[in-house]
């Protein structure tokens, strides 16, 4: 037997709940940069809101422990962005990766260049690009683009809330986007390229908001590295973050544990689609819940377990 067998000890992960606001890095899928946090936490369960490409940059919401049961909301909600686009050039991809197959002259006006993103403002549709995750009979698109192949892609309806000039060069567009989910952003950033009759392709992104989450309270994965574990752990914001546009709503002891308990409870409050419920205690998240017909209608709740980690706060996990 190896002695050194003897001595190892498998590592015990830890209950963590909360969002952790990551500043990905260029090159780093979604999952790897999540999982590099996870082991810097020390984290026993673990999800991201919906994925950021290697290529892009920016906001991250990676959701611990009883936050993952909120994070689809995340996933649905609106984003922003701050695109750079390389005019006068398409790729295969459609973004810097892929190779150069057309090259155009580069002359439009600003007054063409303002209708342009005009017309690009609104509802659009948009063909999803072959170089996607999205499935075609069981395969991601970008599996097939990879052997040469291409399939028929129905365009997909999308709103494009905002679409704003930020910067210009001789060969560059810098471009603000707020935008739906399932927005591709190399996608317009073709769109607008065409509308320019000049070609375009996306060369850098970053993402600056998710939903009501904002770039400026998040971490980049160097500086978490460089903390110590405590420090790490301050990082870690509520679950309930995820629904901060939600209606906060307080209840006592006894209507709170009825409520954990899946009870209906009646209230005077106006209808709301999905309000954040909280028991008596400041950090008494209980979970999602939705006010019709004059009840407040239990979702998405903490367990018992969960909502003694939340309420023990960090000191107790260091």
């Amino acid at each position: 037997m190896d002695p050194c067998a003897l001595t190892r000890t498998k590592r015990v992960r830890r209950a963590l709940h909360g969002v952790l606001l990551l500043d990905k890095p260029l090159g780093l899928s979604s999952n790897d940069a999540l999982q590099k946090v996870k082991r810097l936490l020390n984290a026993e369960k673990a999800g991201h809101t919906g994925t950021l490409d290697p290529l892009a940059t920016g906001l991250l919401p990676l959701c611990f422990g009883a936050a993952t049961k909120f994070s689809q909301l995340n996933l649905e909600a609106d984003k922003a962005y701050v695109a750079t686009l390389r005019l006068g050039q398409t790729t295969t991809t459609g973004d810097r990766e892929g190779e150069i197959v057309s090259e155009r002259a580069i002359a439009f006006t600003p007054e063409h260049l303002q209708g342009a993103l005009q017309q690009l403002r609104g509802e659009i549709d948009q063909v999803p690009p072959m170089h996607s995750a999205l499935k075609h009979e069981g395969k991601a698109l970008y599996e097939l683009a990879r052997q040469g192949k291409t399939v028929e892609r129905e365009p997909r309806r999308v709103t494009i809330h905002a679409l704003e000039l930020l910067s210009q060069t001789d060969e560059t567009l810098q471009i603000s986007v707020r935008c739906s989910k399932g927005t591709y952003i190399r996608t317009l950033a073709e769109d607008l390229g065409e509308l320019l009759g000049c070609g375009a392709h996306l060369s850098a992104l970053r993402r600056t908001h998710s939903g009501p989450l904002t770039l400026d309270r998040a971490i980049t994965l160097a500086e978490l590295e460089l903390l110590d574990d405590a420090a790490r752990l301050r990082h870690l914001l509520p679950p309930d973050l995820l629904l901060a546009d939600c209606p906060l709503i307080r209840l006592g002891a006894d209507d709170a544990g009825k409520l954990l308990a899946g009870i209906r409870r009646r209230t005077t409050l106006a209808p709301a689609a999905r309000v954040r419920t909280f028991g008596p205690e400041p950090q008494a998240f209980l979970g999602s819940a939705r006010i019709a017909g004059g009840e407040l209608i239990p979702e998405r709740l903490l367990s018992p377990i969960e909502l003694q980690t939340l309420l023990a706060g960090p000191a107790s996990l260091t």
